[in-house]
């Protein structure tokens, strides 16, 4: 774990009675799971902290949401009501493996979107949006899906107290995420068409003004998703060099740019990163440039084939350079339990998206935009958006039956090929 300069001055001085001046310091400007960490490494290490704890209990928040930490960035009031879920917060885990495969020095961060509360990056915009919803006195959300977006719906809309209903393409949606749309309560619409048809349809019922649209085409969306990059430059003191991740509906890529943007022009971050998109090779509109009128993929969450956000992605991956590509199933999948078993991190298949480009990045020849020549010592992170479970179809597929074998030591040795 890399300690900022603030605390390593703050172990240094441990000893000699200052810490106390910092105590308030500290827990104005750390980030709550900083400070606790902090903590227990003085109740480890130092009597300071000891009496600190005695004189003196941290309060910490648990849970208070992106809002409550970037109110300042996001078109939130004051008194305005805020639905929260203690969204947001999520891991930048540093993955070695992954660094190994890049090479030159260079460090890679996976940021861990599925431990939000209904596994996916979609919480941070929903919070936003149904806050905004709830200000207007709204009665029913309502949102076209491929899953994340309408078990997060579902779930804000529980937390608030109001009607949700989702528009689904019929047999297109991963069992893990129609569960949790029910398990809350959400109305659910099976339609016999893919993503692009059902939104059509989410549009054209937003405009009757009965229902708040809060699919990735409500601005508050965008807004609330923009503080995983305020995040990320916050833990690791700038924005990264590169940026990778999955493309779908392309709300995410607009929001992570507008977010960076954003931190930049107020001097909380010194560098822009290059922004890399991939999608699947089978939904890949942005790539080609063209509608796809059916698109397929082994990765449901962007099986896509007309991006609401296409013209702000695009600019996104103009504006820094960046690139957009594509990646097969067979890639996407080998991804996937790549990162699980090597780095630990279980992601659904369109998450893998990222990695799998990642990897992609690496072959001189077959890459858009290829990391054979990047500066040594660049940090690279990529956005994995939703957690394996939300997901699991696939992989139950490619499990063998279990078979039971005798209870005893012999048996079981065996069976684990000892």
């Amino acid at each position: 774990m890399r300690i900022s300069p603030a605390a390593a001055g703050l172990l240094k001085e441990r000893d000699s009675g200052t810490l106390c001046k910092h105590v308030r310091d500290i827990k104005t400007l750390w980030p709550p799971r900083c400070v606790e960490a902090l903590c227990l490494l003085f109740t480890r290490h130092g009597d300071t902290a000891l009496w600190l704890q005695r004189s003196e209990p941290m309060k910490f928040e648990k849970g208070r949401g992106v809002i409550a930490r970037y109110r300042d960035f996001l078109p939130i009031s004051d008194k305005g009501p805020v639905i929260s879920l203690g969204e947001g917060d999520t891991p930048l885990i540093h993955c070695p493996e992954l660094s190994k495969r890049i090479g030159r020095g260079c460090d890679v961060f996976v940021k861990n979107e599925g431990v939000n509360p209904t596994g996916s990056f979609k919480d941070r915009g929903m919070t936003v949006a149904v806050s905004k919803a709830i200000e207007r006195c709204a009665h029913v959300l309502i949102c076209a899906s491929t899953g994340n977006t309408s078990a997060s719906a579902a779930a804000y809309a529980a937390k608030a107290g109001i009607s949700c209903a989702v528009i689904l393409p019929a047999g297109k949606i991963a069992s893990g995420k129609l569960l949790q749309a029910f398990a809350y309560g959400a109305k659910i619409i099976a339609v016999e068409a893919n993503f692009d048809d059902a939104l059509r349809i989410v549009r054209e019922l937003g405009e009757r003004g009965d229902f708040v649209i809060v699919n990735s085409i409500n601005p508050d969306r965008i807004a609330g998703q923009k503080t995983a990059a305020f995040e990320i430059a916050d833990e690791i003191g700038d924005a990264p060099d590169f940026h990778v991740l999955p493309v779908g509906n392309a709300g995410n890529i607009t929001a992570y740019w507008a977010g960076y943007r954003g931190y930049h022009s107020q001097g909380r971050s010194r560098t822009l990163p290059v922004m890399l998109g991939f999608q699947a090779a089978g939904a890949a509109p942005i790539f080609h440039n063209r509608i796809i009128e059916q698109p397929e993929t082994i990765a449901s969450a962007i099986r896509i084939g007309n991006p609401a956000s296409w013209k702000q992605a695009r600019a996104a991956i103009g504006e820094s350079r960046g690139a957009v590509d594509v990646v097969t199933d067979e890639e996407i999948l080998a991804a996937q339990m790549w990162l699980a078993r090597h780095e630990g991190i279980f992601v659904e298949p369109a998450s893998a998206a990222a990695i799998a480009g990642l990897f992609k990045c690496c072959d001189e020849n077959k890459a858009v935009y290829s990391f054979r020549k990047i500066p040594e010592g660049s940090r690279i992170v990529c956005t994995v958006t939703g957690h394996g479970l939300k997901d699991p179809d696939v992989i139950m597929e490619r499990m063998r039956e279990l078979k039971p074998v005798a209870a005893n030591l012999d048996a079981v040795r065996r069976a684990i090929e000892l």
